[in-house]
């Protein structure tokens, strides 16, 4: 298995959450709330800091770089894993592929790629999806939390 390919727990239909959003700034906030009751449900609320920021950085970017035209939606994906952590996907119709860059001190943006590889161990990847666009895809575990913290 690869983390581009999720293990997800056996038998549970519920360990898997996708929902449609409007290309907004308020979807971030709603995607948050629903990624943390997800948690909440799975036995996981522990990560609802970590993932939700993630979550957070991930969706901004799609509103923010995506431009996508009039009437399409970005998705997220949430996959709770057999490993006792959660994959958390952003899926917009942009064709830019994000990519970490070097950032100065006095820069006010332009870090959240730097964070969500710093909170995920380096999990985190891009990849196609069934359509135009992309999926952005990162995963939130116990094991990444002890050495992030």
């Amino acid at each position: 298995m690869t983390l581009a390919e999720p293990a997800v727990m056996a038998g549970e239909r519920s360990s898997v959450v996708s929902k449609m959003w409007p290309p907004a700034p308020q979807s971030v906030g709603r995607a948050r709330q629903l990624l943390a009751g997800c948690l909440h449900d799975w036995g996981l609320p522990h990560l609802a800091d970590c993932a939700g920021l993630v979550l957070s950085e991930l969706f901004t970017n799609a509103v923010t770089h995506a431009f996508p035209p009039y009437g399409q939606l970005i998705s997220t994906r949430f996959v709770r894993l057999v490993c006792g952590g959660v994959r958390v996907e952003v899926h917009d119709p942009g064709e830019g592929r994000p990519e970490p860059r070097e950032v100065c001190a006095e820069a006010e943006s332009g870090r959240g790629l730097a964070l969500v590889d710093a909170l995920t161990g380096g999990r985190w990847g891009v990849g196609d999806r069934e359509g135009p666009g992309k999926v952005v895809w990162a995963v939130c575990c116990d094991d990444v939390r002890e050495v992030a913290g």
